[in-house]
């Protein structure tokens, strides 16, 4: 994820008040909600059910009333309708360990009644459940599992392994409760007027979408996912349970672009990014890309970025560049000392 700072460093020197802005790989919504925040524009899109439902939630909150009254309404219905030990045993062991009986039983309720794409009440409450779905339950209480990086979703085997050697049993929270106190403190401040367009697509199929774009798109700022650095349908697993999906980790469910060994592939996926903005940004656009990779130096990430933009069917220049160091790796959270991805790029791009 980038930071709101890089999203607003560029919003503000490229566009201006009411202008249409794209992140094609749109992720937790980081653009397009400060898009919203600077009165502009915004669309996204990602392929990864998670990053839909928090990016849409992000940017379409409905009121916190009418959150609140669906909160306590699943609530209730919850007590009425008893759910039991039938709900649960399908459910590999992980679950055992990684939820408290009551907190799972909550939980399996809200994933079978949650309809998160159908209507954004629904939606924000998802978000909220994913938010704390998993994380470091010794220093928050506002996380529902055992003992987990909030970041990511650790393999189950693993997990077990780990819990059961230091002998950690998962914490029994309200689910409920816990979601009314999030709901207060995503709430704090008033949303944006503005909502966005959030697709859960390929950018490939953007252009296919061109006609319920109100406005042209002036500036692309985006991250492609970086070059052999992270599989998202695998990191993500638990939270995209929670959305209807398996309870295990999954490879390449979603998009052949999570995770690339092959550099050439990797390439390929960014010529096709080239490709779809040569049809739907304005005449004059500007784009901003920060990329990354573990086994690609930076000089090779531009030159890479130069090439394959040579596919687009307008002229792209690549006005400047940056490296810049990670100074806060998620690898080093969890693989103390691990080569990882030690560096960005970013690169600005005018396309006429």
């Amino acid at each position: 994820m980038f930071p709101e700072s890089f999203a607003e460093h560029w919003l503000s020197k490229l566009t201006e008040p009411g202008d249409t802005v794209l992140d094609p790989f749109c992720g937790r919504g980081t653009l397009p909600f400060q898009a919203l925040l600077m009165d502009r524009e915004a669309i996204g899109c990602d392929t990864n059910p998670v990053a839909y439902c928090i990016s849409r939630a992000k940017t379409n909150a409905p009121s916190k009333g009418a959150v609140l009254s669906r909160i306590n309404q699943l609530e209730e219905s919850f007590k009425t309708d008893g759910y039991g030990a039938e709900q649960l045993s399908a459910l590999p062991i992980f679950f055992k360990h990684a939820y408290h009986r009551q907190t799972l039983l909550q939980l399996v309720y809200l994933r079978d009644n949650l309809r998160h794409r159908a209507t954004i009440v629904d939606g924000m409450i998802a978000a909220l459940v994913l938010g704390s779905l998993h994380g470091e339950t010794d220093r928050s209480e506002n996380y529902f599992s055992n003992q987990m990086p909030h970041t990511i979703s650790t393999k189950p085997d693993y997990s077990v392994r780990f819990w059961k050697e230091r002998h950690q049993t998962a914490p029994k929270r309200d689910v409920f409760g816990i979601l009314r106190r999030q709901l207060d403190y995503r709430y704090t401040e008033k949303p944006p007027a503005r909502r966005a367009s959030i697709f859960n697509t390929d950018m490939r199929n953007l252009p296919r979408l061109k006609g319920r774009f109100q406005n042209p798109i002036r500036c692309v700022v985006t991250s492609p996912p970086y070059f052999d650095v992270t599989n998202y349908a695998e990191d993500q697993w638990l939270r995209l349970w929670f959305l209807g999906g398996p309870p295990g980790p999954q490879k390449q469910r979603f998009s052949q672009d999570d995770r690339h060994g092959d550099v050439n592939q990797y390439w390929t996926m960014l010529a096709d990014m080239w490709r779809m903005l040569s049809l739907v940004l304005d005449k004059k656009a500007d784009v901003v890309i920060r990329i990354g990779a573990t086994r690609l130096a930076p000089e090779q990430l531009v030159s890479g970025l130069q090439a394959v933009s040579k596919v687009a069917t307008r002229r792209v220049r690549l006005v400047d560049s940056h490296v810049s160091e990670i100074v806060k790796r998620q690898t080093e959270a969890f693989r103390p000392g691990s080569r990882g991805c030690r560096v960005e790029v970013d690169c600005h791009f005018r396309v006429t």
